[in-house]
């Protein structure tokens, strides 16, 4: 019988297999279902239409498709999905699903694809033609779609009770296609595999199992890896890591992943990506209240994405180096605790008044930052982290914040979120607030008041100097309120697809 004191997490499900087809989806062997696409009329009101391989479906069934649409009043608006059984049988398929793809954007084909995904749970082969009517942009979206809306996680004694479809092929494109389908299978799962990692509760993810997990990256990924314990931590001077996680049971951990590409030389540039790692926050001795408590398994959101983006690297092609740093600890309670009014040294040995025990993310980042900026030399530092409640007040939970000290480098980031469904909304680091970040006895106070995600920015700012950087703090959109197209309630691993549609890209770095 295993110990309750080392929990063993089940085996979890796993996104779709995706393949391709130049078939249309009626001739696609073994396909339990089928799924076709619907376009709007381009009249107010007039009839949508019907996407490829719908004429052959309703031939083959006897099923007048259209007129069903008409009967259930469907509009074609991305994401709307109208479902037909039929008997089945010879080897036929058991459902027919009419799929809204909308105006054929990204974002209608990602919806579009999560609506596929959640209408066809616990399915086996799914054959849909809906790629046939969308460039390659929008194949990479509704892929991502496919995966993110079957995204499950589970910790029963039994069996998941939904699993996702073990299979889905994209009919009507060719083979030719695969460098797509492959870029589009490693978003989505980028995005997968960060959602998971913040979902997983804390009684298990400490800062010894995320490390490990960053090693699995690594092995999977082949990826440079390095790990400081807490005495590696002390000799070298990490002072805000140390005293964040020094009052948790299980101590601290920093991580650092190192991507190269294929064809890199001594002047390839490298960007450094820094994720908060917060296993668990409890606000330590300015203790949040309980019920702000209990999605703080979320908090090392940051080092999810991080450690997503750097496993997807290689698949979507990133011409640069990439290092990615994940400072680790539990922010506990204990009569070791870190207390308000204490003082810590950085890294860097600037030193931070800790009036706000709560405001530790930004402790741990510091160090972080300052060692990546005097040792790794990078062209740009991106730091992402669940940061503040500000953010939150600010924008809801639909869009995350950022902020930049270069106006190029805000240009990329807003425009990258945009492209991958993650919208981002920048923010100014605005030097009138600098003075709330002042203290009487260090060099700078951690608890700065309001506004609370700028006081907040403007402190790390001073921990990468004149380095391009830019500041992603996607507090505001950790946790989905509610089940919404791609989107499953609960942690969001809110970033990595951002960042992996930036880092893709053929230069990332260009006009920086």
């Amino acid at each position: 019988m295993t110990s309750p004191s080392r929990p063993i997490l089940p085996r979890q499900v796993t996104p779709p297999e995706l393949a391709l087809s130049a078939e249309l989806p009626h001739a696609v062997p073994g396909a339990e279902v089928v799924a076709v696409p619907v376009l709007p009329s381009e009249e107010e009101g007039g009839t949508p239409v019907l996407g490829p391989g719908a004429e052959e479906l309703s031939g083959t069934l006897g099923i007048d498709l259209l007129a069903l649409l008409e009967q259930e009043r469907a509009t074609g608006r991305a994401g709307e999905v109208t479902a037909v059984p039929v008997a089945g049988g010879a080897g036929g398929p058991a459902l027919v699903l009419l799929v809204g793809v909308g105006a054929q954007r990204p974002a209608d084909l990602r919806r579009a694809g999560a609506a596929l995904a959640r209408a066809v749970t616990d399915r086996g082969t799914v054959a849909t033609s809906v790629p046939a009517v969308v460039d390659d942009a929008g194949l990479e979206a509704f892929v991502v779609g496919v995966v993110l809306g079957s995204f499950r996680f589970h910790w029963r004694s039994s069996p998941p009770e939904h699993v996702p479809a073990e299979r889905v092929v994209l009919a009507g494109r060719s083979k030719a296609d695969a460098a797509v389908l492959r870029r589009a299978v490693a978003l989505g799962r980028a995005g997968w595999r960060a959602r998971h990692l913040a979902t997983v509760p804390s009684n298990l993810k400490n800062p010894a199992w995320l490390a490990d997990q960053a090693r699995l990256v690594a092995e999977e990924a082949g990826l440079g890896h390095e790990v400081w314990d807490e005495r590696r931590l002390a000799d070298e001077g990490f002072g805000g890591i140390l005293a964040v996680g020094k009052a948790s049971a299980t101590p601290p951990r920093l991580v650092r992943l190192d991507y190269t590409p294929r064809r890199a030389g001594q002047r390839t540039p490298t960007v450094v990506l820094v994720g908060k790692g917060i296993t668990f926050d409890t606000g330590g001795l300015s203790i949040k209240p309980g019920e702000a408590m209990t999605n703080m398994k979320r908090d090392m959101t940051g080092g999810a994405v991080v450690l997503a983006v750097m496993a997807a690297l290689a698949e979507v092609g990133c011409p640069v180096r990439v290092v990615g740093l994940v400072p680790m600890a539990e922010n506990a309670v204990s009569g070791n605790a870190v207390r308000p009014g204490d003082v810590v040294r950085h890294w860097d040995g600037r030193t931070s008044e800790i009036t706000n025990t709560d405001a530790e993310g930004r402790v741990v980042l510091a160090d972080a930052l300052a060692y990546a900026v005097a040792t790794l030399d990078p062209a740009v530092v991106v730091d992402v982290a669940t940061l503040t409640g500000a953010m939150k007040v600010a924008l809801g939970q639909q869009v995350g914040g950022f902020f930049a000290n270069r106006d190029a480098l805000a240009a990329k980031v807003a425009a990258a979120g945009e492209a991958a469904g993650e919208p981002l909304w920048r923010f100014p680091l605005a030097e009138v607030y600098e003075e709330k970040i002042a203290s009487k006895v260090a060099d700078a106070d951690n608890g700065a008041g309001g506004p609370g995600a700028i006081t907040a920015a403007l402190f790390l700012q001073h921990f990468v100097g004149e380095v391009p950087w830019a500041h992603l703090d996607v507090a505001s959109v950790g946790d989905a309120p509610e089940e919404s197209f791609e989107w499953t309630a609960g942690p969001t691993g809110f970033g990595a697809r951002a960042l992996l549609a930036w880092l893709g890209g053929p230069d990332p770095l260009d006009g920086l």
